[in-house]
């Protein structure tokens, strides 16, 4: 269940306009007009990509008077960190013997090459 929740973040956010919709939801919360006004799209248009943004659990709404403000939900980014967290270890590790091994190799005289003793 998780990993099909990832996938709806990483689809959502596969979208320039919904990623910069998520930057400006996290300085703080707006209504879809205040989102849609920077883009040269319908109202409409934006709200398709706030509900995207909701199926994914990134943005939910909520009721202020007329209101309808869309907030960031950034708790599911802990999600996606950890996913992330989790290569980003792995690699680190790979990239760690790596620097061992290459170590190992430049302690070791390469065959075929004189050593210092056998050139003095």
């Amino acid at each position: 269940m998780a990993d099909d929740r990832l996938s709806q973040v990483f689809a959502a956010l596969a979208d320039p306009t919904r990623r910069d919709m998520v930057a400006r939801l996290a300085a703080k919360d707006a209504t879809v007009n205040e989102l849609a006004e920077p883009y040269d799209v319908t109202v409409q248009a934006v709200s398709k990509h706030i509900k995207v943004l909701e199926d994914a659990g990134l943005v939910s709404r909520s009721r202020d008077a007329q209101r309808r403000p869309c907030h960031l939900e950034a708790e599911v980014f802990d999600l996606m960190t950890k996913w992330i967290e989790r290569y980003r270890r792995e690699a680190e590790d790979r990239f760690r013997r790596l620097d061992v091994l290459l170590e190992q190799m430049d302690e070791q005289p390469v065959p075929g090459t004189p050593t210092e003793e056998a050139a003095s």
